[in-house]
C-alpha cells in the first residue's frame, strides 16, 4: 500500500496567512510536495480553502468551479486603489452616513443575478502572461474585461455608521470567479460614495463548509498531520456517484471501458466507487453502456 497521503483537506485560513503559506504548511505537516488548491483567498481574507493532497490534486478540476458563500464588510464613503482595506485611499471621503436603506437596496438589487463584472485590477488574472496585480505594482494602468458571474444572494445583515462612513455586513452566494472586492467597488460607485472591502470570510465552497475545516498550527509548532477527507467521500458529493463491482473496477484501473447498467448512468463526469466507497475513477458514459475513464486512481491510493 502507498504510504503517501491522498485526499482532500479543508482549511480555515487565518488572516495573517497567504494561500501559498497554507499550501506550504500543509506540505510540511503531511510530508508531501503534492498539494494543490481549488481557489485562493486574498491575504486579508479568512475562511475556507480546499486543498487536494496526493491523488486528491487530480480532483481539483471538479472543485474549482463550485459556487461559494462569503461574509463580508463593505465600507461606503471611500474608494481605494485595491478595492479593499489594504490599498491606498483614492479620491475624497464622501459622507455616506445619511444613506437610506431604500437607496442601498436599489443599488444592491442591480448587482444580483447574472451580471457582467469587471474584476479588480489587482486580481491574479493574467494579462499577456503576467498577473494583473504585478502590472499594477509596476505602475501600469490595467483595464480588465468584464466577465459573466452570478450573484444568487447579496443581503445586508447589519448596518453601522462610523463617522462619515457606512459599514454594511453582507452575505453573498455567488458563482465561481466572482470578486467580492469588485462588488464593494461597484456598490460604492452606484451610490456615488465610493466603497471598499474591510473584511472577507469564505464560509462555503460547494458542499463544503468552513465549520468542518481545520486551522493549521503556525510554523515551528509541533503538530500531527491533519485528517483528510477520503477521495470517495469527496467525489460523491460533487459528482453523481456510481458503485461498480470488482471486475469493472479492475477494468477501469487498466484504462479499459467496462460495461455497466445503462439505467445507472448519467450525463457528464461520474464518481465511480468500489463496494467500500473508495474512488476508483472519474468516468463518463459512452456507447450507451460503457464507462470511459477520465482519470483513474491507482489501487494503492484509493480512499
Amino acid at each position: 500500500m502507498s504510504t503517501a497521503p491522498h485526499g482532500v483537506l479543508l482549511v480555515d485560513k487565518s488572516p495573517d496567512w497567504t494561500s501559498h503559506d497554507v499550501v506550504g504548511r500543509a506540505r510540511r505537516l503531511l510530508g508531501t510536495k503534492k498539494v494543490g488548491h481549488a481557489g485562493t483567498l486574498d491575504p486579508m481574507a479568512t475562511g475556507l480553502l480546499v486543498l487536494g493532497i496526493g491523488q486528491g490534486t487530480r480532483l481539483l478540476t471538479y472543485l474549482v468551479g463550485l459556487d461559494k458563500t462569503y461574509r463580508a464588510t463593505i465600507r461606503l464613503g471611500q474608494a481605494t486603489t485595491t478595492d479593499d482595506a489594504e490599498g491606498e485611499a483614492r479620491g475624497e471621503i464622501v459622507d455616506a452616513s445619511g444613506l437610506d436603506t431604500a437607496a442601498i437596496e436599489r443599488a444592491l438589487s442591480a448587482l444580483r443575478g447574472p451580471i457582467a463584472q469587471v474584476p479588480s485590477s489587482v486580481s491574479a488574472i493574467k494579462v499577456d502572461g503576467q498577473r494583473a496585480y504585478a502590472r499594477v505594482r509596476a505602475g501600469e494602468d490595467v483595464q480588465l474585461a468584464a466577465r459573466p458571474v452570478t450573484i444568487d444572494r447579496l443581503d445586508v445583515t447589519a448596518t453601522r455608521v462610523d463617522g462619515p462612513f457606512c459599514d454594511l455586513d453582507v452575505v453573498v452566494d455567488c458563482s465561481s470567479g466572482t470578486y467580492i472586492r469588485a462588488l464593494a467597488r461597484d456598490l460604492g460607485a452606484a451610490l456615488g460614495t465610493g466603497g471598499h472591502l474591510t473584511a472577507l470570510r469564505r464560509t462555503r465552497v460547494g458542499p463544503f463548509e468552513v465549520a468542518d475545516a481545520v486551522v493549521l498550527p503556525p510554523r515551528g509548532q509541533e503538530a500531527d498531520a491533519p485528517p483528510l477527507r477520503g477521495l470517495g467521500a469527496t467525489a460523491r458529493v460533487v459528482l453523481p456517484p456510481l458503485e461498480v463491482d470488482e471486475d469493472a473496477a479492475v477494468e477501469l484501473g487498466h484504462g479499459r471501458r467496462p460495461h455497466v447498467d445503462p439505467a445507472a448512468l448519467t450525463a457528464g463526469p461520474t464518481a465511480v466507487l468500489d463496494a467500500a466507497g473508495r474512488l476508483v475513477a472519474v468516468a463518463e458514459a459512452v456507447d450507451g453502456d460503457r464507462l470511459r475513464p477520465l482519470l483513474v486512481i491507482p489501487a494503492d491510493a484509493r480512499s
